[in-house]
């Protein structure tokens, strides 16, 4: 396949893709579909390489009864979707705590090359995006790397023509709570976005609405 077969191909599947709310309960995503597609989301990019994110495939009917009820976003994926995902994000994304004593560790850095390092991101996160010293701003900056995932595992999805549909529409606060007391985040995650799977049940009954080129896309030269 050559480049513009490829560039057709990428964009015929963004096309395609369309946030669908309601799917055909009988037709499962295979297991290798579902993980080529959470590949796609862990091989995804973050800010500094953090990978401040878990992408928890949500089995447990009971939870998700309990999610059904609080998440007037996601109440008919939750019935009829193939897999149901929760994108959890690190929480307490601080230069000097846990997630990048990890990401340090990954890189393989020797104690010296490691304080230089922290210094830098350090000074990024005080002086530059001016986070450091705010829970709830660290937990923003954590959730919008998870959008990027997010992103990558709609895409490739679309390419093999399995739907999808990201999920803002929750009480946060309660999901949080529910999450946590059955123990699907850990202590230091929060819920981020959700995302259902599966393939539609019906066509969509408008055509893909999206701005002008024109209205978009500019060069300041």
């Amino acid at each position: 396949m050559d480049k513009e077969q490829v560039k057709q191909q990428v964009l015929e599947a963004f096309r395609f893709r369309r946030a669908i709310k309601s799917y055909d309960p009988a037709k499962k995503v295979e297991q290798a579909d579902l993980d080529y597609i959470l590949e796609a989301g862990r091989l995804s990019p973050s800010s500094v390489g953090l990978e401040p994110w878990r992408f928890i495939v949500l089995d447990n009917e009971a939870v998700k009864q309990q999610l059904h009820d609080i998440s007037w976003g996601a109440k008919k994926q939750l019935e009829t979707a193939s897999h149901f995902i929760l994108i959890a994000a690190r929480e307490h994304a601080r230069y000097d705590g846990d997630a990048f004593h990890e990401l340090t560790e990954r890189m393989g850095l020797n104690p010296e090359q490691r304080e230089k390092v922290l210094t830098i991101y350090k000074g990024f996160q005080e002086r530059d995006m001016e986070i450091a010293d705010s829970e709830k701003a660290l937990f923003d900056w954590s959730s919008k790397q998870t959008y990027i995932a997010l992103g990558n595992m709609m895409t490739a999805a679309a390419l093999i023509g399995i739907d999808s549909c990201p999920i803002e529409g929750f009480q946060y606060r309660n999901v949080n709570r529910i999450l946590h007391d059955a123990g699907v985040l850990r202590p230091d995650e929060g819920i981020s976005v959700m995302m259902s799977l599966g393939y539609r049940d019906h066509e969509p009954k408008r055509p893909q609405s999206r701005k002008n080129t024109e209205e978009v896309i500019s060069y300041f030269k």
